[in-house]
């Protein structure tokens, strides 16, 4: 299945405050065939959103400026259709559901399981150009 047609560029956002967690996750994509963009807090996360509205974002729970749930609703209220995977070291199975009650698409605890990861992109992807 192409899920990325050459007339579709489809923008991934990255918002993790780790920069390595940020380069892994960026060169994964960048080898799907995304058009990546990275910030590492909560204020430029939402900024980029605003303004380039990606298809998909990973977004880190725990984060220094702003937590990521907080991040997620006001995504949401901006763009209900935004796709937000969450991302986090936590294990905290209410965090996921608090997640998911909240808007994201998919929950993925680190270390990254990156084919899980490739199998939830595919997924949000198809139903969004079906």
């Amino acid at each position: 299945m192409n899920l990325n047609p050459s007339s579709i560029q489809i923008r991934v956002l990255i918002v993790d405050d780790e920069p390595e967690i940020g380069e892994f996750l960026n060169e994964f994509l960048i080898d799907q065939g995304y058009e990546v963009f990275y910030a590492d807090n909560g204020t430029d996360a939402l900024e980029f959103v605003r303004r380039a509205r990606p298809h998909i974002i990973l977004l880190d729970v725990k984060m220094a400026e702003m937590d990521g749930l907080e991040i997620l609703k006001q995504i949401t209220q901006y763009d209900a259709g935004a796709g937000v995977i969450m991302v986090t070291a936590s294990k905290d199975e209410n965090t996921g559901r608090q997640a998911l009650k909240s808007g994201a698409v998919d929950y993925i605890t680190k270390p990254i399981d990156f084919n899980y990861l490739k199998t939830s992109l595919e997924l949000k992807l198809s139903a969004m150009l079906s």
